[in-house]
């Protein structure tokens, strides 16, 4: 949950489907190395799966 004072720079919407199964880790590897933006950046990173009907974000 973000605290209610976060404020995000930027959105980026990972459009390839992912298995909800990774944990934050997991996510945050393919952040890295596939978007190539550093994760502590004040950004949100969002995943989909791949039926789309559910969201994870990473902040």
């Amino acid at each position: 949950m973000m605290p209610p004072d976060a404020k995000a720079e930027k959105v980026y919407l990972y459009l390839k489907p992912v298995d909800f199964r990774k944990s934050i880790d997991g996510l945050t590897a393919m952040v890295e190395l596939d978007i190539k933006v550093a994760v502590f950046d004040p950004v949100l990173f969002v995943f989909l799966n791949r039926h789309r009907t559910r969201v994870k974000i990473l902040y």
